[in-house]
């Protein structure tokens, strides 16, 4: 069953998809779930699609998906970074005990 077209309506333009909608926010699930390296891509793609919404002065129907793909990519490099300082943490402590256990073994 398809509905006449009676034009466009009374309360101004339809409102649009923003073209990158889609692509931010799968990006940003596939960080948390997947692959945490593309974070830092959805956090930026999320950012400037953000500030084209704002200053475009049109109503965009996917600026939730937007906004949702923008922070899942925020979550997800925080749960990076924080993983590589543990990491790094970890590291810097077995490698002083190791020097420190070779140093008092020799004496």
């Amino acid at each position: 069953m398809s509905y006449p077209n009676y034009g466009p309506s009374y309360y101004g333009p339809p409102p649009q998809t923003h073209p990158n909608g889609t692509t931010i926010l799968v990006l940003g699930i596939l960080s948390l779930v997947v692959c945490a390296i593309l974070g830092p891509f959805a956090w930026n793609m999320g950012n400037k699609a953000i500030r084209e919404i704002d200053s475009s002065g049109y109503v965009y129907e996917n600026r939730g998906m937007v906004q949702a793909g923008r922070i899942c990519g925020i979550v997800s490099t925080c749960l990076m970074l924080a993983v590589v300082g543990l990491y790094a943490i970890i590291f810097v402590f077995f490698g002083g005990m190791a020097l420190l256990g070779g140093i008092t073994s020799s004496y």
